[in-house]
Parts: structure tokens; sequence; C-alpha cells
């Protein structure tokens, strides 16, 4: 009986094509649209931030061509995990407006042909490098706003070609020619191989993914002269798309060219509706930033969504700099990010003079086991491009932790937070124990001044214990890095808080921060 080769299975893998019904769809009434949207946009965004798994990874793509509109992709550890993404698309408004072209299941894997060590050897033998690629293929990340085809493929068996009569050898010696030509359009191409073999039709499906869309068509040109496949390839429907962040799905729906490539706070970079909101005839959509999932216009929907139905992101702008001169006004009512994370028990503000969002949030757990718990959501959050930082700090003179978590689109820190707010231990504190909040975030000390800080602070913190309006002030400390540090007070106004800033002995310890800190301090208001 001729050998077949070992495998290792990881990650299983849904491809989830999609047609839009376009009569359905203009035939709505808008209101049914928008609910559309802010449930598609909510599912796909949640799958992409794994609100329904410890691992994996998901992407949404815009088709070209008949053969379907959307594709979704999804990988997880479980075919129950992918069972269950299915039904809960069927569940959104969204989906009422598809239908399924087709689908395809799989698994990652990886075979004998790679390693003959890895299955058979000693595992202490094994090249940490060839570890370290065998676990990219079976738990891969998808790129960011790459372009993806996708096709399926099995070897042939027929009378005068018989794949799976060759010898391992002879297999191992094709395969190994045809991974010559894949490693020639290394930083150009990525694939994914997940074998189907007793899933779906084919025995495997092939996803490939670029930068370039060219550089698509002449890896799969070039192989098909190697001889593994113009001998034993045998092919299915090729499907080309390019991957969107779901607060696109609104423009998409649209019409307009997705991913949108302009900043969100670009003036002019998007038409406006008379209800101000970007990219879509529908009032969705917007730009996207990067390969940020959420964009500006961010909007709370039902379903899985965490924040209801109103979710819009917005911030204040109070701020003051390194001499605490304070300007700016606070932005009021429900539509700033503040607002919306106030029913998590969240504070959220943004740095004076740059364009990132903090969502910050205190927890009275363990502080190793919340930063296990962060630690596996930073995993997640690091997906994306808009993610600047996430960080747990310890109180020195309080029994809890803060959880800082810093992002470029207020909407991204909102998100975030719905899913922060989920951890061990969370206190309430907005607006209840105090009138305002500020957070001097990022004070990173040079190592050998970091003593020298701390004993000026705890002097200062004498200070502010005289102060009228002060409630309480700690600096907590970065649970992964000593230096940096930031200040947390609570204050009964702003007006208290601001008279701090603009006294004298405020000035002296900036002053001698400069000589003490690696950085100009940050400094963030918190309400």
């Amino acid at each position: 009986m001729v050998e077949a080769p070992a495998t290792e299975e990881g990650w299983f893998a849904l491809h989830d094509f999609r047609s839009i019904d376009w009569d359905a769809w203009r035939e709505a009434p808008e209101h049914e649209r928008d609910r559309a949207i802010e449930e598609g946009e909510s599912f796909l965004r949640h799958r992409e931030l794994l609100a329904d798994a410890d691992a994996g990874d998901s992407a949404v793509f815009s088709v070209l061509g008949h053969k379907a509109d959307l594709l979704m992709v999804h990988f997880r550890p479980t075919l129950d995990d992918l069972s269950s993404i299915e039904r809960r698309f069927e569940d959104t408004a969204l989906g009422a407006f598809t239908e399924r072209e087709t689908s395809y299941v799989s698994v990652t894997e990886v075979s004998g042909y790679v390693s003959d060590d890895y299955f058979t050897g000693d595992e202490d033998d094994v090249d940490e490098g060839l570890r370290r690629y065998i676990e990219g293929k079976m738990k891969p990340e998808i790129p960011d706003d790459e372009y993806v085809s996708f096709y399926p493929m099995s070897k042939r068996r027929g009378e005068e070609y018989n794949w799976y009569d060759l010898s391992f050898e002879d297999r191992a010696d094709l395969m190994a020619g045809h991974g010559e030509v894949g490693r020639e359009y290394a930083g150009r191409i990525k694939q994914v191989i997940a074998s189907s073999v007793g899933f779906d039709d084919h025995e495997w499906g092939v996803t490939l993914f670029a930068a370039d869309p060219t550089d698509i068509k002449d890896i799969v040109y070039e192989m098909r002269f190697d001889e593994a496949s113009s001998r034993y390839g045998e092919f299915g429907d090729f499907y080309v798309g390019r991957r969107f962040p779901p607060a696109d799905l609104g423009a998409y729906l649209a019409g307009a060219k997705v991913p949108a490539s302009a900043h969100p706070d670009d003036e002019g970079s998007h038409s406006h509706d008379e209800g101000g909101h970007g990219g879509s005839a529908h009032g969705h959509g917007g730009s996207a930033h990067g390969d940020h999932p959420h964009g500006e216009g961010g909007h709370g929907g039902s379903g899985d969504h965490p924040h209801g139905e109103d979710g819009h992101g917005e911030s204040g702008d109070d701020h003051h700099g390194d001499s605490g001169d304070a300007d700016g006004e606070a932005e009021d009512g429900d539509a700033g990010i503040r607002g919306e994370l106030a029913d998590l028990d969240i504070y959220a503000g943004k740095p004076h003079g740059e364009d990132v969002y903090a969502t910050v949030l205190y927890s009275e757990a363990d502080v190793d086991a919340l930063f296990d718990e962060v630690e596996g959501l930073r995993g997640n959050f690091d997906h994306y491009g808009s993610h600047v930082k996430t960080a747990v700090y310890e109180g020195r003179a309080t029994d809890r932790a803060a959880v800082v978590s810093i992002w470029e689109t207020a909407s991204a820190a909102e998100t975030a937070g719905g899913f922060l707010s989920e951890l061990p231990g969370v206190v309430a504190r907005a607006g209840e124990e105090s009138g305002f909040g500020t957070m001097g975030m990022f004070y990173t000390t040079k190592s050998e001044h970091r003593e020298d800080f701390v004993e000026t602070f705890d002097d200062v913190g004498e200070l502010l214990g005289e102060m009228e309006g002060h409630f309480e002030t700690d600096l907590m400390v970065n649970v992964e890095n000593d230096d940096d540090m930031f200040i947390a007070s609570q204050w009964r106004s702003k007006e208290d808080a601001m008279a701090f800033f603009r006294s004298d002995e405020f000035g002296e310890t900036v002053r001698f921060g400069r000589e003490v800190l690696a950085d100009r301090p940050r400094h963030v208001f918190l309400a």
C-alpha cells in the first residue's frame, strides 16, 4: 500500500460567499437598510475582534464578478465555532438581504512533506524556525488591506496520472519543486492551504493574499507549468476580492470604493448627508483609517454589539499642556465617547495635541490574573493598525489596578471599552465618586531617576491632600515596565483640578520632570 503522509491540523476554516439581493435592497425602507448596515457592521467587527472565541481570525472581502458580492473568511479552533458564526450572521438584518452562493469548509494542516523530523523525530530536535513556520501555517493571520484569491483544488486520480499511486518519495520530490516556485514570491504572497478531505467537494482550499493582485496571477500562472500542477492538479472556481474594514460596509453598499483610503478626520475626504454621516447614501460607512475595522463614524448596533443602539464615537477635547495651562471646553451630552462609556463604568479622554483616544478602567482583581486576561485581549487588538497601546498599571496607594487602552479613533476606543468592561473585578467610578477625573499618562522616567520621581510624587501627594476639592490621587506603575507610570486623580470639579495645575508647586514639578523623564509627559482630562 502506498504510504500516506502524516498530517497535523490547526484551525478550521469557513469561506462564506454571499450575494446581495440588490432588488430587495433598493426597495427596502431606509430604516431597514440602516438597521442592516448597523447589525452587519457590528457582526463583522465583533468577529474580527474574536468576541466569540479565544483564538482565530476573521475578515470580510468585496468579491468582483458575478459569482458573489461578499466573502467572509473565518478561522476558528473548532467546527462548532464556525457553525455558531454561520447562524449568528443569519440572525442579523443584513443576512436577510443576502443569498449564499457557495461556501467552503476546511482545516489548516501541515504534512510530512514539510519535515520528517517534525512528525517522526525527537520534538527537541525540531528547528525553532521550522516550528514557528509550521505554527504560522496551522494558525494563520489574515493580512490587512490585501487582495485575496480563493480556489479549491484536488490531486488527479486519472488512468494516466494518479497522484495517489505515486510513492511518498516521488510525491515529496514534486512538492519540493512546487515549493521552490512559491518561495520566489516570499514577501509578496501569503498563502493559506487548508485540507477539505472529507469536508468539502475538493481536497484543499487555497487562499492567496497579496498587496498587488498581479502577483496572484503570476504565481498561479507560473505554478501551472510545474509538474505537480500540470500533471496532477485539478482546480475548481476562482474568486478574487479585496479586504475592507467592517466600518466601510455602508460605503460598499452605497457603491463607494472600499477600503476607503482617506483618514476619517480629513476635511472633505468624503461627502456628508444632512445627518452628518459620511460615505453612504444611507448615513453609514465613512472613511476607514488604515486597517482599522471601525472608522470614526462607528455606530452601535443590536445583536451582539456591547453598547446598544445609540453608540456614537466622539470625545471631548479638554486638555492641558506641560505647564498646566488649560484650553478647550468639554463636550457635553451622550454624543461623546465618555458619555457612551459611562454606562460601562469607564473613563475616556483625548491626549493634548495627539489624535488618539484613551479608555481607562479600574479593577480590584488580582493584578496577575487581570494581566493574563488583558494580554489575551491585547493580542486581538494588535490586529488593527489603529491600536496604539494597551497595558495594566498597578496602584501604589490603592488596592486596584488600571487598564489603559489607547486608539487612534474614538469609535475604536469605544468598542475596545466594551470588551475591557468584562474584565474581572471592574469597579464603577465614572461620575460616581467625583465630578472630574484627570490622568497624566505615559510619564516615562529614566531608570536611574525612577526613585527620584516617585519621591517627588509623594511630596506632591502631600500637597494634593490639602487642596480644596481633591478626593484621591495615585501613581500607577506599568506591571511590564517600572519606568512607565501615570497619575490618576479625582476632583470635585474641573476648576478645582485647574487650580492645582496652575499652581507654582505643579510648575516646579514639571520643571523637575524634564530632568528625570525620558520623554515629555502627556496629560489627559477624564470626565
